[in-house]
């Protein structure tokens, strides 16, 4: 038993270390990749290698006069479409494993999307990051380019979508304090009988999608760059039908306890 515990332990740790070394690149991702685009269109390109993987296996062989072609190239793409004055926003960091090897991420390597915009358009950069030096080993603009959207209508869905929780701890409360026998099923039926669903994402809009259930209470939220913000609501059927039964049982025994008082008021014929 003793040695399950510190195996059990050794994994606990190793994971929580993992995991704080995944957080800490995912932080630091999009200030690596600004300093790299920066120099770049700055065309400063001995700067912008010096951020680049080149100790990295991948990288080694590489011809450095085609690398600075290949970024003279990158810059006329990224001046062309949205200027020289860039913001940064950091999505997301992945790793991706997959049974199908073409899927998957390079060992050792860690993937960032990085959004960026010149104040009226966005794209997205796909940057690669060698996990033992830091640096970067690839990037590219994906096929992005979309007008900023206005978040005004995304923030105000977002104030439709946090009812639909809400409402539904309200009838949790009102079953708990309630005489229901089996509550543990009722709560089950609140928490993932939440559907259909109704989407609002800042690119897209809404959408509707009817076996797309929301077991978080009802609602799914992700602000991670303007491509992947959106709010998804689930109709809450399981607190609507457990409310209305409440209700119904609130109303029944009303009537219940008015019945003698009427019977008491009913007149006697006498002789």
């Amino acid at each position: 038993m003793k040695t399950i515990n510190k195996i059990l332990i050794t994994i606990l740790i190793s994971s929580l270390l993992t995991s704080c070394d995944f957080i800490n690149n995912s932080f630091t991702a999009k200030d690596k990749t600004k300093e790299l685009v920066d120099a770049v269109l700055q065309e400063d390109y001995d700067k912008a290698v010096g951020y680049l993987a080149m100790d990295h296996e991948m990288a080694k062989d590489t011809d450095i006069d085609k690398m600075n072609a290949g970024l003279v190239e990158f810059r006329e793409m990224i001046v062309k479409n949205f200027g020289t004055e860039l913001d940064y926003t950091f999505m997301n960091t992945e790793k991706k494993f997959s049974s199908e090897e073409q899927e998957n991420t390079l060992p050792n390597t860690t993937v960032a999307l990085i959004q960026f915009s010149n104040g009226k358009d966005f794209g997205v950069f796909n940057v690669v990051f060698d996990d033992e030096s830091g640096k970067i080993l690839n990037i590219n603009a994906l096929d992005i380019k979309e007008p900023i959207p206005s978040m005004a209508i995304f923030w105000l869905f977002g104030i439709l979508a946090i009812c639909v929780p809400i409402f539904n701890i309200y009838v949790i409360i009102k079953i708990k304090r309630s005489n229901l026998r089996r509550k543990w099923l009722k709560y089950v039926a609140i928490i993932f009988l939440n559907v259909p669903s109704i989407t609002y994402a800042a690119i897209s809009g809404l959408s509707f999608k009817i076996l797309s259930f929301q077991i978080l209470l009802g609602v799914s939220f992700s602000y991670m760059g303007f491509l992947n913000s959106y709010w998804t609501l689930g109709i809450p059927l399981g607190g609507i039908y457990w409310l209305w039964k409440l209700k119904q049982r609130e109303y029944d025994a009303m009537f219940e306890d008015l019945e003698p008082e009427i019977s008491n008021d009913i007149p006697t014929k006498t002789d």
